[in-house]
């Protein structure tokens, strides 16, 4: 007796959204069983709105409206916001593009390649944007093309219907959201690692060409990370040729060995360059390069650390990762496995041997964590996907309901120990129209509501959930709590007073220069963008300058009180986020 034939409707079904929907792959992974098939098999076709609402362009416009909201609406914040602004800066008075300057001192913690595209982007868009949001268009830019490389390589390894997944998962990584609205070197990093995995996914097909694109790749990540992002991606050279069966063949092998030479060839040019025009500050980024490799193996206390940072920061993506590496656990060797892999271990590697293991020391997992979550997302069983599904919906409406909580205590003193908590870390904060941010906060609210609602079943239905979830999470807390953040962590206010201070002090002695004591980076880069000051830097024989600013916790350290006065101070926040600085004048000795 012959088969049933197919419904229509299904046919149709399956047709016409497979941008949402996940078909078989390719030849290879129809050997693979696809549960959630089944479970869909039988939904009505979209509608033509749902088509461009969930469709490639509705997913452009949930990318754009990711990147650019809370982008451009606050004051460099305290870290790494405010500290890498400050080479910006430099580079924008003409300082100099080939070191990275901060605050007049050369700052060598990165290669230029970050500061060159800020650069770029303030000054295209200084008619219209201040200049620290004007740098921040290079983080969205970099972001934006490792979700576009990273989807692009998820289609060559996996087939088309990983694209739109892959996209949603990395987009979603919940540690990438923050980072992704600061002005941060290592954006740029993961963009070059997205761009070396998407050139060595081509190998098979494009052996020249990809490996071409790899490293060229791998100079875009020296230039952005230093030697760290060369060894996070020159390595995979090697260990393809060796390890994979795709590449250990002459056309790929050659092809592998062109573009290691090409990857070492240019990334030599730039601190060549440094070397002739600076060798005593080539030979310090040398060692500061050395020391930060050669620190030593982490401890059991710093490993732990890291595995409670890695779990929360990639959420959703390692428990999808972890179980395609179990499905394809008998062919890991194949391409497809073998390459994410290498990149998460050398990651992981490099983060266990070096000495600074920051919170965005996270962000090259992602690219590699994002392709082996798309590739895992098919297979899910059906009661696995539900449970994602639910888990995003509520997990990210109960953060809705704190945010909407955290703002009702700044708007209506409600609830009241909320309120008392935030009335003591910022007593001069003062909510700016309430009934506006009420008003748009609900609009978005109601939008993610029916968005979700009319979300289509398929196989991307439970990223789609989570990523839209976490887009207009962040659109609400920066409707409603962006300006309590701003006041809280932006050096504004204290680099304006400072400033006054200053002035004051100097109309006695006009000649009266700052020196500052243990000041972190990232308040240098602030006073030197709010107020065009810069401090210099107290040596063995004492302070240079006749005025000194220092954080009250170097008070006892400054070895100098006999002969100074405090003529400013200045308190911010409460319990360990509290600060207190000191503007001390030089009194004559008696």
């Amino acid at each position: 007796m012959q088969a049933p034939a197919l419904p229509a409707l299904q046919q149709i079904s399956v047709r016409r959204f497979a941008s949402f929907s996940l078909p078989l792959h390719n030849a290879r992974m129809t050997r693979e069983p696809e549960p959630l098939s089944r479970a869909f098999s039988s939904e009505p076709a979209p509608n033509l709105l749902q088509r461009r609402v969930y469709g490639t362009l509705g997913l452009s416009l949930l990318v754009g409206l990711y990147l650019l909201v809370g982008l451009l609406a606050h004051d460099p914040w305290r870290g790494d916001d405010a500290r890498h602004l400050g080479p910006v800066l430099s580079m924008l008075n003409g300082e100099g593009w080939l070191i990275p300057r901060l605050a007049g001192e050369a700052w060598l913690e990165y290669p230029p390649l970050h500061y060159w595209l800020a650069s770029l982007g303030a000054s295209l868009s200084s008619a219209v944007l201040p200049l620290h949001a004007g740098a921040r268009l290079a983080s969205a830019f970099t972001v934006a093309l490792t979700v576009f490389l990273t989807a692009r390589s998820a289609e060559i390894l996996y087939g088309r219907p990983a694209r739109t997944p892959a996209a949603l998962l990395l987009l979603g990584a919940l540690g990438l959201v923050l980072h992704a609205h600061e002005t941060q070197p290592l954006l740029s990093l993961l963009a070059a690692l997205a761009m070396s995995l998407y050139g060595f996914a081509q190998l098979p097909a494009r052996p020249l060409a990809g490996s071409l694109t790899a490293g060229c790749a791998s100079t875009l990540a020296f230039l952005s990370a230093g030697l760290s992002g060369l060894l996070l991606t020159a390595p995979l050279f090697v260990l393809l040729m060796l390890i994979s069966p795709d590449c250990r063949n002459p056309r790929a092998s050659g092809a592998l060995l062109l573009g290691l030479s090409l990857a070492l060839a240019l990334a030599c040019i730039w601190p060549l360059t440094l070397h002739l025009q600076a060798p005593e500050l080539f030979q310090q980024w040398l060692q500061l390069e050395w020391a930060r490799l050669s620190s030593g193996f982490a401890t059991s206390a710093q490993l732990q650390r890291g595995l409670e940072l890695f779990g929360w920061f990639t959420w959703p993506l390692w428990p999808l990762a972890l179980w395609t590496v179990w499905r394809a656990r008998r062919r890991l060797a194949d391409l497809r496995w073998l390459l994410p892999v290498l990149s998460i271990l050398l990651v992981l590697a490099q983060w266990a041997f070096t000495d600074t293991r920051a919170q965005a020391d996270a962000l090259p997992l992602l690219p590699a964590l994002g392709l082996l979550a798309a590739a895992g997302v098919h297979s899910l069983r059906r009661g696995a996907a539900n449970a994602f599904s639910w888990f995003s919906l509520l997990g990210l409406a109960v953060f809705g309901i704190l945010v909407w909580l955290a703002w009702s205590a700044q708007a209506l003193g409600w609830p009241s120990g909320l309120a008392r908590h935030v009335a003591r870390n910022a007593p001069d904060f003062i909510l700016p129209s309430p009934s506006l941010q009420a008003l748009l906060g609900g609009a978005i609210s109601l939008a993610w509501i029916a968005l979700l609602w009319r979300l289509p079943r398929s196989h991307s239905r439970a990223p789609a959930n989570w990523t839209i979830g976490l887009t207009m999470l962040w659109c609400l807390a920066v409707v409603l709590l962006m300006p309590w953040f701003d006041n809280a962590r932006s050096y504004r206010a204290v680099a304006q007073s400072l400033s006054l201070a200053i002035e004051g002090e100097r109309d006695a002695d006009s000649q009266l220069c700052v020196a500052g004591l243990d000041l972190p980076a990232h308040l240098r880069a602030s006073l030197d963008y709010f107020a065009a000051l810069r401090t210099r830097m107290v040596n063995q024989d004492g302070s240079p300058c006749g005025l000194l600013l220092l954080r009250k916790d170097s008070f006892s350290n400054a070895g100098l009180l006999p002969h100074w006065q405090p003529v400013w101070e200045y308190k911010r926040g409460a319990g360990r986020h509290s600060e207190h600085f000191v503007l001390l004048r030089r009194e004559a000795a008696d």
